[in-house]
């Protein structure tokens, strides 16, 4: 068994974001385990796909260019992970926990008889006992995640079957490019891979939605929670995001009264986020929440309760109701930025 592999979603010709992040946390994983750092690219119209992907360090990438590939559909894809990992024999496979990883995810592992750790929010390499053999099984991936709704984090591993398959949140890892950019390249035949069998679904025509918000790429986030006491009340937060040019994100308590809608949840069963500055307003700061913010380079908390458990990780803390000191920080900053 050898090397690390990452599945890279893209986006038209674009990478997606949480790729480029697993790319990063796979250079770190192969450089612990002495392998090398392998990535697949899968798609139509690919030129130049290798600059976006090897300056993370990549040693080799293995595209897949046909127009059949794009956009995407099961089958083909499931197709080509199934039969070059294989081929290649893997230690460890991510992608990322986005439509496409938990769609495509399941089928490989299934295909394979891997097993896979969904939504995992952080990826090191360990040790593990069995405890009824005693035998030490080493170098394995532990797949990190909360369990429980939030409130245990578990690690799992697996000690028997490979590649060892995890899809993970974006968001929760860096991006950071290692400066490299000489990996190999190799360009495989689509039709070795993927049969008449696996076209038989097309997409007929497709209908982009553009996003509401921009929330896990966002440098600044103001967000609400229960204390904020109604959708009017977050209105408040919509004119601070707009003095900020920041975006509005929420709890999960404030979400289910009703407040604000469900894809400006930020935490385990939301969207994670590492802004420059964290504003939280009303929220109390239950793990669920802070799952999915706590990596937030600036947290700023505003709530009327001093012990708050938001308060804990917070680096400024205003105490005093959301009403009466949201107004005054939007007076004060535009005087401030005349």
């Amino acid at each position: 068994m050898n090397s690390v592999f990452v599945y890279c979603e893209l986006e038209g010709a674009q990478v997606a974001p949480v790729s480029q992040e697993l790319l990063t946390k796979g250079r770190s994983l192969a450089n612990q385990l002495g392998v090398q750092l392998e990535a697949i690219a899968a798609g139509s119209n690919l030129k130049g796909i290798e600059n976006q992907i090897l300056q993370y360090g990549v040693d080799v990438l293995h595209v897949f260019d046909d127009k059949c590939l794009a956009p995407y559909t099961t089958a083909p894809h499931s197709a080509i992970l199934v039969k070059l990992f294989q081929e290649e024999q893997p230690q460890i496979a991510l992608m990322g926990a986005t439509v496409i990883g938990r769609d495509l995810g399941p089928r490989v592992s299934s295909a394979l008889g891997s097993g896979l750790t969904a939504d995992c929010t952080n990826l090191e390499i360990g040790e593990y006992e069995d405890k009824k053999t005693g035998k030490v099984y080493e170098n394995l991936l532990y797949q990190i995640r909360p369990a429980f709704g939030g409130n245990i984090i578990a690690t799992i591993v697996n000690p028997d079957h490979r590649p060892q398959m995890a899809t993970v949140r974006q968001g929760v890892m860096k991006n950071e490019p290692a400066g490299k950019g000489k990996g190999e390249i190799k360009n495989h035949k689509v039709s070795d891979y993927v049969s008449a069998a696996d076209m038989a679904v097309s997409v007929i025509d497709r209908h982009m939605q553009k996003p509401s918000h921009h929330l896990d790429t966002a440098s600044i986030v103001v967000a609400g929670g229960y204390g904020m006491g109604s959708r009017e009340g977050f209105e408040m937060l919509y004119k601070l995001a707009d003095a900020l040019h920041a975006e509005v994100g929420a709890s999960r308590a404030a979400v289910d009264a009703g407040f604000v809608d469900h894809d400006r949840q930020i935490g385990q069963t939301g969207i994670t986020v590492r802004p420059k500055l964290y504003i939280a307003c009303g929220i109390s700061g239950q793990i669920q929440h802070i799952a999915g913010m706590r990596e937030s380079s600036l947290i700023m908390s505003i709530n009327q309760d001093p012990d708050a458990p938001i308060n804990a990780i917070a680096d400024y803390v205003i105490t005093g109701r959301v009403e009466d000191v949201i107004p005054k920080l939007i007076r004060h900053y535009k005087e401030i930025s005349k």
